[in-house]
């Protein structure tokens, strides 16, 4: 910025003018430069409204309201507006997107994507979204998170920014907690604006799709630290979830904290619907564990949530995939699953559980397209075992080698699921490395006693066999 004849410039633009562009109709604003100079000398009170994006200025302006301290001092204050109390589920609003693109005529694609990221969140049933016409009441002003959260009774807000420039675009957004300030998420995503509606509609899946378990995370952590004596269903559920993706899963600990909540509230569908899930996982990791217990308690919970379960897609999947590995009809599993992605298109352990059952149906490529679609939509927070996923269907289609990288990194990701282990040794039994085989049974041995195991969830005879006959030539048992 640089001074000529007594006049701020920057960029060879008057701040001042641009200012003025920003104030209400008779008002004034000015600059941080013009507040220092003048704030002591004249009769007038100074707001400061933050920093400022002006068109053709770099930087950010520092820019603050002036009133007559007379008039001021004369007339009433307003009445602050009324703190409203958070909702019973985690709420979040999407404030107005920032234009850095130095064009007032680019306000509409700024407003197009919060409109698409604002409709994409609606679908996540366990979030309550401010609707549009209200977080948009703040449009052009700098304010203060926490005092959004008071106002609007949320207790996250995303904010962003667009920066368009010719055929390039660069979305910015930060998920913010209002009752601490902190940061739950950021990221920017670059793009070429072949069609603006498509890339809105994009960018919007892509933000949501790392959203929603970023937001799950941060549900899991703010529970955690509540007192043991003041525990509600959700916040047992939430615990238990925490349990089920941690580097030392205990499975049976989180079916214990499920079934606390299921007691606080029978119809709780979402912990219905993990307790199932709880039940398949106990059988994945030890088969020799109760089986027929597991798997009739597991059904009985899994239909129980889909009886609540109207359409909430995490409710859906989690029962399809835990009745799917019980032995339901394996069609009627992956119409929920479909079913779920009708309802929201950006949900990644949707897509994900989808990919698992057309995996365990015989359809391999289906599978990867499915699972590399939930790494699309949550490349960061870990919501269920995709590289799995996508490493057992190359091995079903019987490309060994591009199987083995992904089962190896699958293992890397979740050591203590035995799965990985039994497929990547049938993998390097059938390539004809034994020995490596046989190493990976080892380590098999030291998660469960368990190596040979009911494979009926593969419904694909051939597909079957080919995996039981690589365990079993790996385990150096007869065939």
């Amino acid at each position: 910025m640089i001074v000529e004849d007594g006049d701020l410039y920057g960029d060879g633009v008057n701040i001042a003018a641009r200012i003025e562009a920003l104030a209400d109709a008779g008002g004034v604003f000015v600059s941080n430069t013009v507040h220092d100079h003048v704030r002591d000398r004249l009769p007038f009170v100074f707001e400061d409204l933050g920093e400022q994006h002006v068109k053709n200025i770099a930087r950010p302006v520092r820019v603050y309201r002036v009133r007559d301290s007379r008039a001021a001092a004369k007339s009433p204050p307003a009445p602050a507006p009324p703190v409203r109390p958070l909702a019973d589920k985690p709420s979040i609003a999407v404030m107005p997107f920032a234009n850095m693109s130095g064009d007032p005529q680019q306000e509409y694609f700024a407003d197009g994507i919060v409109e698409e990221i604002i409709t994409a969140l609606s679908r996540v049933r366990w979030l309550f979204v401010i609707a549009r016409n209200s977080s948009f009441t703040y449009k052009g002003q700098a304010i203060a998170v926490k005092q959004v959260g008071r106002e609007l009774g949320v207790r996250y807000v995303l904010e962003g920014s667009v920066r368009k420039a010719g055929v390039r675009v660069r979305i910015t957004a930060q998920l913010i907690d209002t009752m601490n300030g902190a940061h739950v998420w950021a990221d920017r995503f670059d793009g070429a604006l072949v069609d603006v509606f498509d890339h809105e509609d994009r960018v919007a899946s892509s933000v949501v799709g790392v959203i929603e378990p970023a937001l799950q995370a941060a549900e899991t952590i703010r529970s955690a630290g509540r007192p043991t004596n003041d525990l509600t269903a959700y916040d047992l559920y939430l615990r238990a979830y925490a349990m089920l993706w941690s580097s030392a899963r205990q499975s049976l600990e989180a079916l214990r904290l499920m079934e606390q909540a299921i007691e606080r509230d029978p119809h709780y569908g979402p912990a219905l619907a993990w307790a199932a899930y709880c039940r398949y996982r106990l059988l994945v990791d030890d088969p020799s564990e109760h089986r027929g217990a597991n798997a009739l308690k597991g059904a009985d919970f899994a239909w129980r949530a889909l009886e609540v379960a109207a359409d909430d897609p995490g409710v859906l999947v989690n029962a399809a995939q835990a009745l799917a590995y019980f032995g339901e009809d394996i069609g009627a599993m992956m119409a929920l699953a479909d079913r779920a992605l009708a309802l929201n298109p950006n949900f990644a352990r949707g897509w994900l559980v989808s990919g698992t059952l057309r995996l365990w149906a015989g359809q391999p490529d289906i599978a990867i397209e499915h699972a590399e679609a939930s790494l699309r939509l949550s490349p960061r927070v870990r919501i269920g075992t995709s590289l799995l996923v996508i490493g057992a269907a190359h091995f079903a289609s019987r490309r060994f080698g591009e199987a083995v990288p992904k089962l190896l990194l699958a293992i890397q990701e979740d050591p203590g699921f035995p799965l990985a282990y039994r497929v990547l040794a049938a993998c390097y039994a059938h390539m004809g490395r034994l020995q490596k085989g046989q190493e990976i049974v080892e380590r098999l041995r030291a998660i469960t006693s368990v190596v040979i195991h009911d494979a009926s969830f593969l419904r694909n005879v051939e597909q079957r066999e080919l995996y039981l006959s690589g365990l079993r030539l790996a385990a150096g048992e007869a065939t």
